[in-house]
């Protein structure tokens, strides 16, 4: 009997261990959703991106994918971003698609110009930069060191 209420109490420790890690990896991971105001560009490749992605600038999260979705008429990739309220993006800035690696999730990254003027809330970021997947990167360093002859 004294066996079950030991391994029983240290079951619960554990648990309770756990459930303290994951407290802990929620709030330091910066997971939740940042509230501001939203921004939209235009890609012709996301490469996977999805809602609730990061949004940075210099490596530093700013914001949040809220939503992905196809435009019926370019078939553009618009994405839709919640950007932090404390975070003015000058009128010339440029998003563009990162990867966290080869196997990585996606994230939007944000270069900001030296445009006087802001982006207004519900503005659209007008100059993008599309997502590049290994396989394009690869087939120009194959293209490059063939001289560009395509296999003649």
């Amino acid at each position: 009997m004294g066996r079950n209420a030991v391994e029983t109490v240290l079951g619960a420790v554990v648990l309770l261990v756990a459930g303290m890690f994951v407290f802990f990896a929620y709030g330091t991971a910066q997971v939740k959703a940042v509230s501001g105001y939203e921004l939209r560009a235009n890609f012709f490749k996301i490469g996977g991106l999805t809602p609730g992605s990061d949004v940075r600038i210099n490596g530093i999260k700013v914001g949040s994918v809220t939503s992905a979705r196809l435009d019926p008429e370019t078939y553009d990739a618009v994405v839709v971003m919640s950007i932090a309220a404390g975070i003015k993006l000058p009128a010339d800035s440029v998003a563009g698609i990162g990867s966290e690696g080869i196997v990585g999730g996606k994230y939007v990254r944000l270069e900001p110009g030296n445009a006087k003027k802001t982006l207004a809330a519900g503005g659209l970021i007008g100059k993008t930069k599309d997502f590049r997947s290994l396989e394009d990167q690869v087939g120009e360093i194959i293209f490059l060191a063939t001289g560009g002859k395509g296999g003649q």
